[in-house]
């Protein structure tokens, strides 16, 4: 568990999975969902895997990780969730180590299902053009590289993505992945594409079809190669009251449209 000036974080968990962050910190504090109260004096006494009573609530006491933090975050835009998350960061390859672009960081959605994954050793560049939009995803990474035991060498650029070339390229030489979620991924492609690596793989988040299709017209024009486009749809299942289980009343969970592509070495001319 990370600590933060000898104040480690702990989480308080409902059967329910819902989760509260709190220090182990002296001085009153307010959160939401329990109420106000001074965090040191109610966690005297109790440890990781105790069960402990705040109100009218009983909530087991756990390490944090992911799943607390993101259940904790300040969301100011709309977030990229674990479904896609989880699917771009596999299918692309993106591991202990990588080094990452994150291209529309809004309220950190994606950065922190990446921090996660890219430990010490990876390095993590998130772009955004928006000041209130990095204020808020600012914090939840804050936060977050105090929670996780690894964090990786995280940059946030406030500005706009046609613009950073040389700004990253100090960070590092070139880039193993670049995930873009803006409102025109195209018109970016031509400044990102040469900042990958040969191999290298670049992800297109698109709320529509026409979003897609342009983003797929511009990545073949940058001479990369279409691995995969389409959507995750997510169908949850709950427990029936005469037995069985059976899907939820809820939709089906589209989100957004995803493209994934690949920089491949150059043919050579005849």
């Amino acid at each position: 568990m990370s600590e933060q000036g000898g104040c480690e974080w702990v989480a308080l968990r409902e059967d329910d999975g819902r989760a509260y962050l709190l220090q182990r910190s002296p001085g009153e504090v307010k959160v939401k969902g329990l109420g106000r109260f001074d965090a040191k004096q109610l966690l005297d006494g109790y440890c990781i895997g105790d069960r402990i009573t705040v109100g009218q609530k009983s909530l087991t006491i756990v390490d944090p990780a992911l799943p607390e933090a993101r259940r904790n975050m300040a969301r100011r835009a709309q977030v990229i969730g674990a479904k896609d998350s989880g699917f771009l960061i596999s299918w692309m390859g993106i591991g202990v180590g990588s080094r990452v672009l994150e291209g529309g960081h809004g309220s950190a959605g994606l950065a922190m299902h990446l921090a996660n994954v890219l430990g010490s050793a990876g390095t993590l560049i998130s772009v955004e053009s928006r000041p209130e939009h990095a204020e808020v995803g600012r914090a939840n990474m804050e936060r977050l590289a105090e929670v996780l035991p690894e964090f990786p060498d995280w940059h946030l650029i406030e500005g706009f993505l046609a613009d950073i070339g040389h700004t990253v390229t100090g960070i590092c030489d070139s880039l193993d992945a670049a995930i873009i979620d803006i409102a025109e991924p195209w018109c970016v492609l031509p400044a990102v594409e040469p900042l990958l690596r040969t191999g290298g793989r670049l992800a297109c988040y698109c709320p529509t079809t026409a979003q897609l299709e342009r983003s797929w017209e511009s990545a073949h024009e940058q001479g990369l190669v279409i691995e995969w486009a389409g959507e995750i749809v997510e169908r949850r299942w709950v427990k029936a009251s005469k037995g069985g289980v059976r899907p939820g009343n809820q939709p089906m969970g589209h989100t957004a449209f995803l493209l994934i592509a690949a920089k491949v070495a150059p043919h050579e001319e005849e």
